[in-house]
């Protein structure tokens, strides 16, 4: 996909990151000092996303952190720590309290690990006003109509199908970035938390393409084996995994199906949950 294609596809999603990546350096008051915030515990690393009352960028933090395992909060004083230390950071860029979030779970645990999610943002100080899936706060930024949303966590993959912009199914696999470093771990004999980082670095990354091109095709075999039923068309990549340049020419040849990223995938869903925040408690 050329560049110009890639900006019409994803116009209001890569100007709405562009804009979070530069609030993350230089915050910016609102005037109302009306804000909503979005707090993505992911599996490697945790993110704090800020609007205005105009839904518009004004601030943001992250850390790696390992408090989440397969999508699931394996340290939960850890977790309340760390968004409890990102929240007090930008209350003193922006001089206010933050005091309203929203937070999101993989797809299919939201049965399952809600109350651990409550607990750790209303732990840190936060009053919640939603909580959601990852894949449906990842849409909000997306605004897809028809296709596949894949989510490439550090843990997880989540996969969801959209038909008329409505979500039809979704699941989560344990593969994802965590095994992506495995494999570097085991290919370049480095400790986990060095292959971790050579990972993320972007000058290497078309040396690790090959190395990782297994992994990667064996979670397009996933992608594959859920929408198979489905008449899915395109398939839309997110998660901090997928910002691995050329993961989708590796899904797209492994699935058929041609398959697309915005620019910086790592913030779509954590800008997603910060728009589904609201001003009225979630009871």
């Amino acid at each position: 996909m050329s560049v110009k294609e890639n900006e019409k596809l994803f116009s209001y999603c890569n100007q709405l990151i562009a804009q979070f990546e530069q609030v993350i350096h230089q915050p910016k008051k609102s005037k109302l000092e009306c804000y909503y915030t979005g707090v993505d515990l992911g599996t490697s690393c945790i993110v704090l996303s800020v609007l205005n009352e105009n839904k518009e960028p004004v601030a943001g933090a992250y850390r790696f952190a390992d408090v989440v395992k397969d999508g699931m909060i394996v340290d939960y004083l850890g977790a309340i720590q760390i968004v409890s230390e990102l929240k007090q950071k930008l209350e003193e860029k922006l001089q206010t309290e933050l005091r309203y979030c929203a937070a999101a779970l993989p797809p299919g645990t939201l049965a399952l690990d809600h109350g651990v999610i409550r607990h750790v943002v209303e732990g840190a100080g936060f009053e919640i006003t939603a909580l959601l899936d990852e894949p449906t706060a990842a849409n909000e930024v997306l605004q897809i109509q028809n296709g596949a949303i894949v989510d490439i966590g550090g843990g997880t993959t989540g996969i969801t199908i959209i038909r008329d912009g409505q979500v039809i199914e979704v699941a989560d696999e344990p593969t994802g970035g965590t095994h992506f470093s495995l494999v570097v771990s085991g290919a370049y004999k480095l400790p986990y938390e060095e292959a971790d980082l050579f990972k993320r670095n972007v000058e290497n990354h078309q040396e690790l393409l090959p190395v990782l091109k297994p992994v990667i095709e064996k979670v397009s075999t996933i992608v594959t084996q859920y929408i198979e039923p489905h008449e899915v068309e395109k398939i839309y990549l997110v998660g901090g995994t997928c910002c691995l340049t050329g993961i989708e020419k590796v899904i797209a040849a492994k699935t058929g199906i041609p398959t697309y990223k915005p620019e910086n995938p790592m913030f779509v869903t954590p800008l997603g949950i910060a728009l589904s925040c609201k001003q009225q408690i979630l009871v």
